[in-house]
């Protein structure tokens, strides 16, 4: 058993060798970049002269959510991961002394890219990394080479049910309505997101419930993530001029949604076909997180969308 486990290690590693790429290449570093205050963790493989992937993740998650994928990409791509601030391991001031909004999320993001001299990438977003992309490629149109959207809105019909709590506190940010939303950012409810609508529960990764769930009940954590639902509202204000931008720039996109999301329904990614006629859109049966259920899969595809588009 060892032997052939050996045999299949080295053979995976001729064959990466053969496609031109190093070992080393393939090993995933854990790094930090300061940028202003804000000291940005990061995950990152592949050859940094290789065409770049910025992948940026949302709420539930955060760069943890692309463990496996990374691997599935990092031969040919130059793949980057950050942890947005008040997520993750990225070291971010308290309240106060950062504003915990998308716009501001978004700058830290753009200088981050910056400083790593990520002058052209495609982007795959989810959840939160969706409006934070979206203000990238507003910014900085010329910069983006493809979108890749994992139940990441940018369509008003694409909101679910889940949204209404969140949007009585939008249209009145009370403290009782701020304190309505107080089981949000909690271990409970992220495991209720892990596994709402996944038919097969065995899918789903004990440990990134576990990590998520310890991340978001660090001291001041809670407030941040209420900080951040109240400046949703910002982002489906922004939805018109992020349609407009796919309409003009015609962005290569694929989207890849769970269908059983109670956040983000499978509307708001077909609604891409209006503005990108050519929008690829793949729907998979399992909840808000898919990569957690349907990695293998739906990393087939990305990667076969990339191969197309990113050159």
């Amino acid at each position: 058993m060892v032997t052939k486990t050996l045999m299949g290690a080295a053979g995976l590693a001729a064959l990466v060798l053969a496609g031109g790429a190093q070992a080393a290449d393939l090993q995933v570093h854990h790094r930090f970049e300061q940028v202003g205050d804000v000291k940005v963790f990061y995950r990152e493989a592949g050859a940094p002269d290789a065409p770049t992937v910025l992948l940026l993740h949302g709420y539930a998650a955060s760069s943890f959510m692309y463990r496996n994928l990374i691997p599935m990409l990092a031969d040919k791509y130059h793949v980057v991961a950050p942890d947005l601030p008040g997520f993750g391991f990225t070291e971010a001031p308290a309240r106060g002394k950062y504003a915990y909004t998308f716009d501001q999320l978004a700058r830290t993001i753009d200088q981050f890219t910056q400083q790593l001299k990520l002058d052209r990438y495609a982007i795959q977003v989810f959840d939160y990394g969706a409006p934070v992309g979206w203000r990238l490629a507003l910014a900085h149109p010329d910069r983006i080479t493809a979108i890749i959207s994992q139940n990441g809105n940018a369509y008003e019909e694409g909101l679910g049910q889940g949204w209404a709590p969140i949007q009585r506190y939008w249209k009145e940010p009370s403290q009782a309505n701020r304190e309505a939303l107080r089981d949000f950012p909690t271990p409970a409810s992220i495991e209720w997101q892990y596994l709402e609508g996944v038919p097969d529960k065995s899918l789903v990764a004990p440990d990134a419930i576990a990590l998520e769930s310890y991340l978001v009940s660090r001291p001041g954590n809670a407030e941040v993530q209420l900080d951040l639902l109240l400046d949703y509202a910002s982002n489906v204000a922004k939805y018109p001029a992020f349609q407009a931008y796919f309409r003009e720039h015609q962005p290569p996109l694929l989207a890849v949604w769970g269908k059983n999301d109670p956040f983000f329904l499978p509307a708001g990614a077909e609604a891409w076909k209006r503005d990108i006629p050519g929008a690829d859109v793949r729907l998979y049966d399992t909840g808000h997180l898919a990569l957690e259920t349907h990695g293998v899969e739906i990393g087939g595809v990305i990667r076969e969308f990339l191969d197309r588009n990113v050159k």
